[in-house]
Formats: C-alpha cells, structure tokens, sequence
C-alpha cells in the first residue's frame, strides 16, 4: 500500500454538472405550466369578450329607434376581434327588455390538444322607447 494514493476530488467538484441535469429535468415542466397559464387567459379573455360584446349589443337594440336587431348584431360584432367571431349574435326584444346573445369560441394554443368549446355571453337592456 505504501505506492497507492487515494485520489481526492475538491468539495466544490463533486457536485460539477448536477444543476444542468436537474435544469434539463425542470424545463419541460416550466414550459408546460406557461401553456397552461396562457391558455387560462385565453379562456379568460374570451368570457370577458362575450359578455361585453352581449352588453353592448342588448345597449345598442334596447336604443335603436328603426332596425333594433340589425343594431344589435352591429354593436356586437365591433367588439369582437375578427378572429374570434363565430355565429351571428341572438338578439331579440323580451318583454321590456332588449337581450342578446354572443357565442364564441375559445382560441386553443395547441391544435389537436383541446376541443375548442363556446362561451356564451348573454345581457339585457330596458327598452328606451
């Protein structure tokens, strides 16, 4: 034994290369809660879009003075971005009320993933006549 020496690493070596592997292990699930996270706020935004859209476009029927539907779908559509406009908003007097009715349809980030399902945004107005 008196030729062989033990062969000793450095504390601050030991641990050389461990932080890459556990990045490289971590990543992936980063990137798949950012997905996640974005897709809530698509999911979100789109509820939001519909039921502003639905009161603006009841607003606009319960206030028009000729073609209150024609009106309706109008005010409804100017607040939707194009491309999430879908089918034609529901308006329809009730009553002494004005309602209307906006579908659309949620963007999914990843095609395939997700089935896109509509949100439905629904309001009514007091007629002004």
């Amino acid at each position: 034994m008196g030729g062989m020496r033990l062969l000793r690493i450095p504390r601050g070596e030991r641990d050389r290369g461990q932080t890459v592997i556990e990045f490289v292990g971590v990543v992936p699930l980063i990137l798949l809660l950012l997905v996640a996270l974005w897709q809530c706020a698509l999911v979100g935004y789109t509820f939001v879009l519909a039921g502003n859209a639905a009161d603006e476009g009841a607003r606009a029927g319960a206030a028009a003075e000729g073609d209150a539907v024609g009106a309706c779908r109008a005010a409804a559509l100017h607040e939707v971005p194009a491309a999430l406009q879908g089918a034609l908003p529901e308006c329809a007097p009730d009553g002494a009320m004005y309602r209307a009715k906006v579908t659309l349809k949620i963007p999914i980030l990843i095609p395939g993933v997700l089935n896109s399902f509509p949100v439905d945004g629904t309001a009514a107005h007091v007629k002004e006549r």
